[in-house]
């Protein structure tokens, strides 16, 4: 038998409802009688024939089916409240809005060169940017929460995530330090690297593995002193002295201007690449399609 269309409208009281945890306290947010609530609820829930709410002391607290509905409803009307917040911001200039997740393990520095472009378009661009972790900024942008994800791996093949990678470049990485240090290691470099205290990104990221390969090929240990999932913290520490921290050659200018740090040496043949990664293989967003296609001319390298 063909189940009766969704009411959206009784899917959001019941939304309300359980983000309350009552119906008096929904029926003074949404200016209606508490009559009227319970009745669509239980009209929602005789069209899904399930029970969505069940008392608990003084609350009422979602079923089982209740939170697989809330956790859709929580998608849809936050999403639409997005999509509200968004035409709203819009004003007569045709402001364009663009929301962006940037990995944590991004350089900040890197992430503002490769978004520069977006600021030399005929629109007025409403930047909006959220730092994360990989895995929870996809999640995001398979949700449509973001317009798109940039980051230094591409996204995983297969999985449920119809989300597509855009390669913008690979850069060539140099070892930095605070003055004292890179004065100690800079002689003799890459030997003089042994037992050196190093700062380096948590073994999860992807320029781990390629600086434990060329410390291999060059036969020395470093002391790792610290481990770090964010790049901005990585190199907070290295300012402080603590280590040596690997960085794109690129931002050696800026490093040394806003860290007060020097380069060691580069790591031959260690590049870093850098995606953009948005929910559609052609990119219609003219935002995100200006970081795809800007040339990154700062760059030694490009993809």
């Amino acid at each position: 038998m063909k189940s009766a269309a969704l009411n959206f409208h009784h899917l959001r009281y019941f939304w309300i409802v359980a983000r309350e945890g009552s119906v008096t306290r929904a029926a003074r947010r949404l200016g209606v009688a508490v009559q009227t609530i319970s009745v669509q609820i239980a009209r929602l829930e005789q069209s899904l024939g399930k029970a969505l709410l069940v008392p608990q002391g003084r609350r009422l607290v979602p079923t089982e089916a209740g939170r697989l509905a809330l956790a859709y409803a929580d998608q849809i009307f936050q999403l639409g409240e997005r999509m509200d917040a968004a035409l709203r911001e819009t004003d007569a200039a045709n402001t364009l809005r663009l929301a962006v997740g940037i990995s944590d393990a991004l350089p900040k520095l890197i992430a503002y060169r490769l978004m520069e472009a977006v600021f030399h378009l005929p629109q007025q661009v409403r930047l909006v940017c959220r730092e994360g972790e990989f895995d929870t900024l996809l999640a995001e942008l398979a949700l449509h929460r973001l317009d798109v994800v940039l980051t230094d791996r591409p996204a995983p093949h297969g999985g449920n995530l119809k989300v597509f990678s855009h390669a913008l470049g690979d850069f060539e990485i140099t070892l930095f330090g605070a003055p004292a240090l890179a004065s100690r290691y800079r002689k003799e470099f890459p030997q003089s690297l042994g037992g050196a205290p190093m700062l380096l990104p948590t073994r999860g990221n992807a320029l781990r593995g390629q600086i434990e390969r060329w410390l291999e090929t060059h036969d020395v240990a470093p002391l790792v002193v610290g481990e770090f999932e964010d790049s901005a913290l990585l190199t907070t520490f290295g300012r402080a002295g603590i280590g040596l921290f690997p960085a794109p050659s690129v931002l050696g200018a800026d490093i040394a201007a806003q860290l007060g740090a020097e380069p060691v040496g580069v790591l031959d043949e260690v590049r870093e690449q850098y995606y953009a990664i948005s929910n559609e293989r052609r990119i219609r967003h003219p935002a995100v399609e200006a970081i795809r296609k800007a040339p990154v001319s700062w760059s030694p390298a490009t993809a």
